[in-house]
């Protein structure tokens, strides 16, 4: 039965070159990585990996169970903290992924009194939690302001949320921030950020919402995940202390899963430190992203991704593979992955890449497109 309900499925993709496959990689692969999110470079970090072995030892493999039962940690407490304090902001609470965070927070704040409005390029997390919410939903036009102020003063409901990111995860793009948290605090709205892509990347590492003079305003919510700039795994909701009270008692995501292992918030702790101590770090993020957009003719990126537009789908996998081919890993993005439609090649800059690295990547792709081009 599964086999007659599923190839159809599966031959319709294949047709439209929109297949995807898992590719394992080894430990030892010698590759030049610009596809995968460490932008800070510090998944194989000495200090990184000495904090996550003594939490294995410490801890144990588990969390053992959810937070509420015995899964909290004292590192866990700690990590929250940390977080809170470096990106400005009054509470953190922890979940399991980042996906899991932005489930965790529009759900539990969303219900059939609550208008949830979300820019048409977020995340497919924040999708799954405007429908996951019990919410009516608005998606409105990409960074459009006066299209999120329209909706919100002729809402019917008393509360609101306006979810975006702060650097969109396939253009690289900014969100207007301030002229966004404004138009909420005037239509008595919570704003939801994104810093998936901000965190250890703008702001100088604090990320856009710190940036733009926004963190710890009580309408201001921020969600992060532990997984891209600080090398580890799982996500965080930052906010005020009453919000933090609230979805400790009323996210489903939180209160019936599992734990974030010690481990990883060992690890998240430990890079968020190396982040304090060498802020140059970011900086150095920017750098190569502005050397990989030149390299591959497209504008300087407002984070660690480089979008590059392809002719099709098809076209994609093949300058990836090409690249892969000479030893330089990069992403190929296609629909449905991709907001506008457009396959891509998204490159992801690193903070540890060398420069001699970085040249023999950017030769690499620039080829690559030429040839598929």
């Amino acid at each position: 039965m599964l086999s007659e309900w599923l190839m159809p499925k599966a031959a319709a993709l294949e047709v439209r070159g929109l297949t995807r496959r898992l590719r394992a990689r080894a430990a030892d692969e010698d590759a030049i990585d610009l596809a995968g999110n460490d932008y800070l470079g510090l998944s194989r970090d000495s200090r990184v990996i000495e904090a996550t072995a003594e939490a294995v030892c410490r801890w144990g493999t588990g969390a053992t169970a959810s937070r509420l039962v015995t899964g909290t940690t004292t590192l866990h407490e700690e990590l929250e903290s940390a977080l809170a304090s470096y990106t400005g902001h009054a509470a953190g609470l922890v979940f399991s992924s980042g996906y899991l965070a932005n489930l965790g927070v529009v759900t539990a704040l969303g219900g059939p009194g609550t208008l949830v409005v979300t820019d048409e390029h977020v995340h497919a997390s924040l999708i799954d939690a405007a429908r996951l919410a019990c919410s009516r939903v608005e998606v409105v036009p990409h960074n459009e302001v006066d299209a999120v102020a329209k909706v919100l003063a002729e809402r019917n409901e008393p509360h609101a949320l306006v979810a975006t990111e702060s650097v969109f995860s396939v253009l690289s793009d900014e969100a207007p921030l301030a002229a966004l948290a404004g138009v909420a605090a005037e239509q008595n709205a919570v704003l939801v950020v994104d810093e998936a892509h901000g965190l250890g990347v703008t702001g100088g590492g604090r990320g856009s919402v710190h940036a733009a003079g926004l963190a710890g305003l009580d309408h201001v919510i921020v969600t992060m995940t532990l997984s891209k700039a600080l090398a580890s795994q799982g996500g965080v909701v930052l906010g005020p202390a009453v919000l933090r009270e609230h979805l400790i008692n009323r996210s489903r995501p939180f209160i019936y899963d599992t734990a974030l292992t010690p481990a990883s918030c060992a690890a998240a702790l430990a890079a968020l430190r190396v982040l304090e101590a060498e802020p140059e770090r970011p900086a150095a993020i920017h750098s190569a992203a502005a050397r990989l957009a030149a390299a591959c003719g497209v504008p300087a990126a407002a984070g660690a991704v480089v979008s590059v537009p392809m002719p099709g789908p098809r076209e994609t996998v093949r300058a990836a593979a090409i690249c892969r081919d000479n030893g330089v890993l990069v992403g190929s993005f296609r629909p449905p992955s991709v907001p506008d439609g457009i396959s891509r090649l998204r490159l992801t800059a690193q903070a540890g890449l060398s420069d001699d690295k970085l040249a023999r990547a950017c030769a690499v792709i620039s080829q690559a497109i030429s040839e598929v081009s």
